[in-house]
């Protein structure tokens, strides 16, 4: 049963909650009062507050949703119409005022991306808005050109409905209307249209209805017209240019239908005329907007893609395309140091040089999203070769841009090249391929890399590996296995390691180290390893193993805020002893410049739990003797499997003893033999560990 509420039967809204929901309120009424300035509504300023106010939070849950929902916001365009919101200025007030609130409420602040999601969600408003009043006016102009089609019909038959009630129709409507002759002679004008043409009535009726029509358009109208005449048209509704006092063309919709006598024989044409040059002009920057990227003016990936299917088929066959991927190095660096709007500045900057190197040169530009940019260029008979092109990017990301007058800023990018893939690929098959390049450069260091077939084929298998690995966790086809440590002096257990193994129904068994690695591609490194803790700790404290359990931590483990939260609860709910517990940290992360690692490291000391410091190889290595508790190192696998070079033997020696000295035992895993195992002993060893030593404590299963 809930208890009472210490201040009445209701809990109240948090403050924030609530001052939410006054800035709603106060939203929604200030988009009431500046709608209300510029159109008549036909509500109560009260109903038309609790309507906006609804819209308002669609809005913002467009914003917010993943990704934007556009149909909502659509249909809050739509509604707009319905309120009869439709004054000239009131669509542009709304999105002034929304974009405004959207762009300030503290809520959305911390939205990914949220300046391009507000004005992808006010695009998708105004098309909505466009689209229904669009159809609103095209309602309207049927039902007024029947309206004018039954006075005209029923006059001739009937005889009921006046000329008078024709006459305040005709000059009422906020349409333009002609009156024509079959052959488009002008009769009769309202003043609507001559407002639309910037023309008297009295200089419409001197012309033809093809006059007033731009000259290319002329002769498809008149074979429409022809057609009503003839009867193969019941009704005409079309979009067509028409041409001012001015010259300038506009857009209009003309919608046309015939007048017949009392025996059904055409004697007249009525157009409805309705101007839609400012619909066209917004549904043009509407429809930009959706296709470029808003910061820089290049195009997006959206227009990047519909695009590659026509630039690869029309490429030169013999020459065919470079496509380039690029990614920003460090670019969140120049954000967070600089700010988030010189940021900007640096992105519109790097647009205006990858135009500049690509000038003259049959290419299209575009931003994929973030920090990534593509360049598709379609080779010709002048075009460098890739190096070139790759050098000419370099060297215009290297020069500083003074984004603020003070701080010069220059960048760098890793790029990934697919030079003159086959005809037929498609843009999908293209982009993926760039993208995968792009990611291999970048996973080893380099600047630049070509697209290989071979190294596709195997990233794509890994990549549909690790895309699998958590449904494969959750099936159990992921155990835990483990390895002996022994001493090399004697074969005495010294400790058990835990490993993964992934039994694959169609790979077969994946090893500990595959399996991080694919769990690292997919952010599983974390909840994977914690289980890998957990699922360990549990099984030596069952089996009463009395031995050390050394579990090996990924980069992403060692460096974790939450690792000593996650080791405490593992001890807690296993009973572990803290003395038998041994994480093994990577050397790397030990001497990461962020130190979290190495807090860690002392956190853990503190609470007895000493650690290893493993992949430990290199002369920088030896300052984690000094600077932390340790009390192994194990020496990495690229040093350890050679050892039958003099240079590695030299420098081992040195390791060994200098470990020693720091008061730590040395370790060396992937022993497969006794004779290997004495190999190491000889040069003071401590710790082994491999396929050579199999029998585990406990019942243990092995890996």
């Amino acid at each position: 049963m809930t208890a009472p509420h210490p201040r009445g039967d209701a809990p109240r809204k948090k403050p924030s909650a609530e001052r939410a929901a006054r800035r709603l309120g106060t939203l929604a009424r200030k988009w009431g009062y500046l709608v209300s300035t510029t159109a008549y509504l036909p509500h109560t300023p009260e109903e038309i507050e609790r309507e906006l106010a609804v819209l308002v939070g669609r809005l913002f849950d467009a914003v917010t949703s993943d990704p934007p929902d556009l149909e909502a916001a659509a249909a809050a365009g739509g509604r707009l119409v319905e309120l009869r919101c439709v004054g000239a200025d009131s669509l542009r007030r709304s999105l002034e005022v929304l974009g405004k609130a959207l762009l300030r409420e503290p809520e959305l602040r911390r939205v990914e991306g949220l300046a391009e999601r507000v004005v992808v969600v006010l695009g998708a408003l105004s098309s909505g808005y466009g689209e229904t009043l669009r159809e609103d006016i095209q309602k309207r102009q049927e039902g007024l050109s029947r309206a004018l089609l039954k006075v005209e019909q029923e006059t001739r038959q009937k005889q009921v409905i006046t000329r008078a009630q024709f006459e305040e129709v005709f000059a009422g409507s906020a349409s333009g209307v002609a009156l024509t002759e079959l052959d488009g002679r002008v009769l009769r004008a309202n003043a609507a249209l001559a407002k639309t043409l910037n023309r008297t009535p009295a200089e419409i009726a001197a012309l033809t209805l093809f006059d007033l029509v731009h000259p290319e358009d002329v002769e498809q109208l008149r074979e429409h017209y022809d057609d009503l005449v003839a009867g193969k048209l019941h009704r005409l509704r079309a979009g067509r240019r028409l041409v001012g006092r001015d010259g300038e063309p506009m857009w209009a919709t003309f919608a046309a239908a015939v007048i017949r006598d009392a025996v059904g024989a055409p004697r007249q044409l009525i157009t409805i005329v309705d101007d839609d040059t400012e619909v066209s002009l917004l549904q043009r920057r509407l429809s930009h907007q959706a296709l470029h990227d808003v910061l820089t003016g290049l195009p997006n990936r959206q227009f990047f893609s519909t695009r590659l299917e026509n630039l690869l088929r029309d490429a030169d066959p013999a020459r065919g395309v470079t496509l380039f991927h690029l990614d920003l190095d460090g670019f969140s660096q120049v954000t967070g140091g600089l700010g988030q709007e010189l940021g900007d500045r640096v992105l519109r900057g790097v647009a205006g040089k990858l135009k500049a190197v690509f000038e003259g040169e049959s290419a299209l530009v575009a931003r994929l999203g973030g920090d990534e940019f593509a360049v598709l260029v379609q080779n010709g008979e002048s075009t460098p070769g890739v190096v070139a092109l790759v050098r000419r990017i370099t060297h215009e990301l290297a020069e500083p841009d003074y984004v603020d007058g003070s701080h010069g800023v220059a960048v760098s990018a890793s790029i990934g090249v697919v030079h003159r893939p086959p005809r037929d690929i498609t843009p999908v098959e293209l982009l993926r391929a760039s993208d995968l390049t792009l990611r291999r450069v970048q996973r080893a260091g380099n600047q630049w890399g070509l697209f290989d077939r071979e190294l596709d084929r195997r990233d794509r298998h890994d990549f549909g590996l690790a895309a699998g690995m958590a449904g494969a966790w959750e099936n159990g086809e992921i155990e835990v296995g483990y390895r002996a440590l022994v001493s090399a002096a004697d074969g005495t257990i010294r400790g058990v390691e835990p490993r993964l193994r992934w039994n694959h129904p169609e790979e077969g068994v994946l090893a500990h180290e595959t399996c991080v690695r694919l769990a690292a591609e997919t952010g599983l490194a974390l909840p994977l390893g914690t289980w890998l803790l957990r699922t360990a700790a549990e099984a030596v404290t069952t089996a009463g193993v009395a031995a050390p359990l050394v579990v090996s931590l990924t980069p992403q483990q060692a460096a974790d805020p939450e690792l000593v939260g996650e080791i405490r609860a593992v001890l807690e709910s296993t009973g572990l002893a803290p003395e038998r517990l041994r994480p093994g940290f990577p050397a790397a992360a030990l001497l990461s410049d962020t130190g979290d690692a190495a807090d860690n490291v002392k956190v853990l000391a503190e609470i007895g739990i000493e650690a290893e410091v493993h992949d430990f190889g290199a002369a920088a290595d030896v300052t984690c003797l000094a600077d932390f508790p340790v009390h192994t190192v194990r020496l990495a696998e690229t040093v350890a499997s050679r050892r039958d070079d003099e240079l590695v033997q030299l420098s081992v020696a040195a390791l060994i003893e200098a470990a020693h000295r720091g008061g730590a035992e040395v370790a060396v895993a992937g022993v497969g033999s006794a004779e290997v195992a004495g190999w190491w002993r000889e040069r003071g060893v401590d710790r082994v560990s491999g396929p050579a030593f199999a029998e585990l404590p406990g019942g243990l299963p092995a890996c």
